[in-house]
């Protein structure tokens, strides 16, 4: 499935896989945030910490009648606000989508599947 995007020189078809890799790019870089989660429901009580080269793999893009909407599945960090850290990944995904690709995003929705807690 592609995004199409018409512009006076001619037309521009992205890929939901570029839409995907540029929102979780975009979600890492946020406070708070260990990584992406993998889009599968959690197994035994483990979530699957994705790496850099997999940040689409925690990203789900959905086109209904000319809407974009985005679904990222992250893991928090332990003691932060996970409702702020939402929050600035909501923005920040937006933000990046808009200034990149010039996409009008209906929505992102934040999946919390975890809570990572670091080594001393």
């Amino acid at each position: 499935m592609t995004v199409e995007i018409n512009t006076s020189l001619g037309r521009i078809d992205v890929s939901n896989d570029v839409i995907a890799t540029i929102a979780g790019g975009a979600a890492v870089d946020c406070f708070g945030l260990v990584g992406m989660a993998s889009r599968k429901a959690l197994k035994d009580g483990f979530t699957e910490l994705l790496g850099k080269e997999n940040l689409s793999r925690g990203v789900n893009v959905l086109e209904q009648d000319g809407q974009i909407e985005i679904d990222l599945f992250i893991i928090v960090s332990y003691g932060v606000k996970i409702s702020e850290v939402a929050h600035n990944v909501q923005t920040k995904v937006k933000y990046t989508l808009n200034q990149t690709l010039g996409l009008d995003v209906s929505g992102v929705n934040v999946y919390v599947q975890g809570v990572r807690v670091s080594e001393p």
